[in-house]
């Protein structure tokens, strides 16, 4: 009596779908130069927020500030078919993004830095308690920025300069050294909007972009 035959589904082979690399935390590396430091960090996303970002457009427009032309800024819009799956996924690793990388330096560090920076510096006629106050003041106005962005920022300074920088200085140049992780974090953060842009039938993000402009024109 000839055996039976054992089906073809008995006998396939289930591939699993491939998965992130790493996290995003051990992917980055600070040390690196800005366009590694975004590469690294767009390898470590699931495949298919890689190939929804490279879908993506990118339109250059003018910028308008106070006094007129300031230059040319990158808009970046998500492309057409992004499901609520994949709107999901971008909002979990924007959320990973925002508690890992781009987290907020711890006070303490922070003010230690801020102190030792300007120690480099000494200003004359000022007591060490306006100088501890004048570092609060530092400490509150880049609290927004991750430990390695701040330390980066004083290690540059101190490099590179002679003076005592202000604090508008030091703002610029933090969000000058963020500004690739930003920019993913802005992507992914239109991407987890897409699947809501389309449910809608409106274009979320250019209603709040430009609510956002009209607000940023009003003085």
């Amino acid at each position: 009596m000839n055996a039976p035959k054992r089906s073809a589904t008995a006998t396939a082979t289930i591939t699993a779908l491939p998965r992130s690399p790493t996290s995003l935390a051990a992917a980055f590396d600070p040390a690196l130069p800005a366009p590694n430091r975004q590469a690294c960090l767009t390898a470590a996303l699931p495949p298919v927020l890689r190939q929804r970002l490279a879908q993506g457009r990118t339109d250059r427009r003018p910028r308008f500030g106070d006094d007129g032309f300031d230059g040319m800024i990158e808009l970046w819009s998500p492309p057409d078919g992004v499901t609520a799956a994949e709107s999901s996924l971008a909002r979990r690793c924007l959320d990973e993004l925002y508690a890992t990388v781009l987290a907020p330096a711890d006070s303490d560090h922070l003010l230690g830095r801020v102190l030792t920076l300007l120690s480099h510096f000494p200003a004359k006629g000022l007591s060490p308690e306006v100088e501890r106050m004048m570092a609060l003041d530092w400490a509150e106005d880049l609290g927004e920025y991750p430990a390695w962005v701040i330390d980066a920022a004083a290690r540059n300074w101190r490099r590179s300069r002679k003076w005592r920088p202000s604090i508008a200085e030091m703002r610029a140049l933090c969000e000058e050294l963020c500004a690739p992780e930003r920019a993913l974090a802005d992507r992914l953060g239109a991407l987890a909007a897409a699947a809501l842009r389309d449910a809608c039938g409106t274009d979320l993000q250019a209603v709040a972009t430009g609510a956002l402009r009209r607000m940023g024109g009003m003085g």
